[in-house]
């Protein structure tokens, strides 16, 4: 075929496509209209799980998955965003990882909400102010963020999704390496990278910010200086890239969790949240847990937070694959609580990432 014949039949595709995605989503907004009269919420994790699953098992190519769960996403995004105006609070400001994990979750179509706090997540979400949240929760060289599972000890709320994004850190800067005086780096950033730091600008003064976007505001205003940063921090301040790649560790990621109202039926690879506590005494722990082995549940994570209610009383968070309808770790969950003064549910949601 000639070049006009190829782009003659890319032109009779492109209409295809075009009425067959109206198609699409006229059936999702008549089904958004069956949700909001049966009280139930629009954005439904389980069947997300599910189309994306099986257009991966159809695909057979050149288009990659990966792409084509891009382009789904879009389309996603879209359905959401004209079936409800929905609004997505974040841990801001704009520009930051939280803000990238949440465009990988919900797409460009919705509303964001940049927060000041973690708090305010919660708060924005819990007086309906937003219809989700996305707060991170752990990283996996620095560890848990502490404030996130603290702020589940009074919260109602429900882990519906999660979102795993592999962190890519670059130096930002608008001068030359060797003219960097100054680096702007948040904590958790700056943990990430302390090696290659220690390495590659051993003189430099580091200097803690409140995010990466606030690193590279910073940078791009001040002659000299530098930041620790994503990609989508470099594209709004306008700060070039002088080293992509950063990160201490190449398997960097950090691991965010969607907050919601309403828990996901079970999709058969789920994964359960869940916070206790246990009476002071010899042996306590051993026995709470012991009911996750005994029920074949794959405990995946266990940390301790001090309760802040009395001294030396702590909570214990623990992730176990399955869902909390599921006939094990239900049997699992009631034997721990013969054994705890306090147990509570966080959120059964896909475990797909």
């Amino acid at each position: 075929m000639t070049i006009p014949e190829h782009r003659k039949a890319i032109d009779k595709f492109d209409a295809q496509i075009v009425r067959l995605l109206n198609e699409r989503i006229r059936h999702v907004l008549a089904i958004g209209e069956i949700k909001i009269k049966a009280g139930q919420e629009i954005y439904a994790p389980h069947r997300e799980s599910s189309v994306l699953q099986r257009i991966c098992r159809r695909n057979e190519g050149p288009i990659t998955n990966a792409s084509l769960r891009a382009i789904y996403r879009e389309i996603m995004s879209c359905a959401l965003a004209l079936e409800k105006s929905m609004a997505v609070a974040y841990l801001g400001p704009e520009a930051t990882f939280t803000h990238q994990a949440a465009i990988q979750r919900f797409g460009s179509s919705l509303r964001y909400a940049p927060q000041k706090t973690i708090t305010d997540v919660f708060t924005e979400v819990g007086k309906r102010r937003a219809d989700y949240g996305v707060v991170p929760v752990e990283n996996s060289t620095e560890g848990v963020v502490t404030h996130t599972l603290d702020m589940f000890v009074d919260s109602e709320l429900k882990i519906v999704a999660q979102i795993v994004l592999p962190v890519q850190h670059c130096l930002l800067s608008r001068g030359r390496r060797s003219e960097i005086k100054k680096l702007y780096a948040h904590p958790q950033s700056f943990g990430q990278c302390r090696d290659w730091v220690r390495t590659n600008l051993p003189k430099v003064e580091v200097v803690e910010t409140s995010s990466n976007a606030r690193s590279a505001d910073l940078a791009a205003k001040e002659k000299g200086a530098a930041a620790i940063a994503g990609v989508l921090a470099a594209e709004k301040y306008r700060v070039p890239v002088l080293e992509y790649d950063i990160q201490d560790n190449a398997a960097n990621a950090t691991r965010f969790l969607v907050l919601g109202r309403q828990c996901s039926p079970p999709t058969g690879n789920d994964r359960t949240s869940i916070m206790f506590s246990i009476a002071d005494r010899v042996g306590a722990l051993y026995r709470a847990v012991a009911a996750f082995p005994r029920n074949r549940i794959n405990m995946t994570k266990i940390e301790s937070r001090p309760s802040k209610r009395k001294a030396w009383e702590y909570f214990f968070f623990v992730d176990c694959d399955g869902h909390v309808e599921d006939r094990r770790v239900a049997k699992a969950l009631a034997m721990l609580g013969e054994h705890c003064s306090y147990v509570k549910v966080l959120g059964s949601y896909p475990n797909t990432e």
